[in-house]
């Protein structure tokens, strides 16, 4: 099912699937897995040129390598911008812990107050997948083994996708858009009861 905003036209996953990510069972997995790098906006590639040199310190030495080989981004197999990957492999701003645990390079700089810019959109609103039409947006909910610990973590605290990503969601389509998708759940989740 799907649920119309404005232009925007929502999967209902978003409001049904529950998911909090669960760093220390998935170890980021998704900056290492997947078939491309992360989306990127045209503005967000100038973004990523400008911070590159402040945030190169957190990368590691294959993905340096793999930007100055190559650049910041790539077009993948549709013909849109993504991070560099390492080896067709883990994106090129990734680094490592200890344990093996993946942590975005960008974001690493972000908290350490080095740049003003977290990190990119599509990354911080993963496990939603946004896809710009000619007339309207859709937000998908991308459903994938590797985030099985992030959809039992969000059942054991009961928060939804949307609701889990409150802040980028809010970021990227403003605050009145948010307040929409709580209505749209809260008219749901009422159908629901009514229907029992």
């Amino acid at each position: 099912m799907l649920v119309e905003i404005n232009d925007k036209l929502i999967s209902s996953d978003l409001f049904s699937e529950k998911f909090v990510c669960d760093l220390s069972a998935c170890k980021g997995a998704c900056c290492v897995e997947g078939d491309d790098g992360a989306p990127l906006k045209a503005e967000e590639i100038d973004k990523l040129k400008s911070v590159y040199e402040t945030v190169k310190p957190y990368m590691t030495e294959k993905g340096i390598a793999a930007v100055e080989e190559q650049g910041v981004f790539y077009n993948d197999r549709f013909n849109e911008p993504v991070t560099t990957l390492v080896d067709r492999k883990a994106c090129a701003f990734a680094n490592f812990d200890e344990d093996g645990t993946a942590k975005c390079s960008i974001e690493q700089a972000y908290r350490d107050k080095k740049i003003d810019w977290k990190k990119p959109i599509s990354c911080e609103l993963f496990p939603v997948r946004v896809k710009k039409y000619k007339s309207f947006t859709a937000l998908n909910y991308e459903e994938i083994d590797i985030c099985k610990p992030a959809c039992a973590c969000g059942e054991r605290l009961n928060l939804k996708v949307y609701q889990f990503l409150k802040e980028p969601l809010t970021k990227e389509f403003g605050e009145e858009f948010y307040n929409e998708l709580k209505l749209v759940d809260q008219t749901i989740e009422k159908k629901g009861s009514e229907d029992e």
